[in-house]
C-alpha cells in the first residue's frame, strides 16, 4: 500500500519560492512515475510536472523556468522547487505515483 504526504505549502510574496516534499511509503516508490498537479479554487487540476521513473522530467509551459522537480531515494521523497511564484500559482498543490495514487494536497498561496 502507497501513501504519500504533501508538505511545504504556505503563504508567499509574488517572486518568492517555496519547496513542496511529497514523503512516500511503500515499495513501489523508487520504482514508478511521479507527477505534481495543482488545482486552483473553481478550476480543474492541471498536470505541472512530472518525473519518469528513471529521473526524466518534463514541465508545463506556465511554471517551465520557474519550478524543478528532484527526488532523493534514501528519503522517499520528491521535491517541487517553485521560483518567481506568482499569484496564478495560488493552488493546493497535490504529488501523484504512477498516476494512480494522491497525497492529501498542500496550499499554496501568492500574494501580490
Amino acid at each position: 500500500q502507497v501513501q504519500l504526504v504533501e508538505s511545504g505549502g504556505g503563504l508567499v510574496q509574488a517572486g518568492g519560492s517555496l519547496r513542496l516534499s511529497c514523503r512516500a511509503s511503500g515499495r513501489l516508490f523508487s520504482f514508478n512515475a511521479m507527477g505534481w498537479y495543482r488545482q486552483a479554487a473553481g478550476k480543474q487540476r492541471e498536470l505541472v510536472a512530472e518525473m519518469t521513473r528513471v529521473g526524466i522530467t518534463t514541465y508545463a509551459d506556465s511554471v517551465k523556468g520557474r519550478f524543478a522537480v528532484s527526488r532523493d531515494n534514501a528519503k522517499n521523497t520528491v521535491y517541487l522547487q517553485m521560483n518567481n511564484l506568482k499569484p496564478e500559482d495560488t493552488a493546493v498543490y497535490f504529488c501523484n505515483m504512477a498516476s494512480t495514487y494522491w497525497g492529501q494536497g498542500t496550499q499554496v498561496t501568492v500574494s501580490s
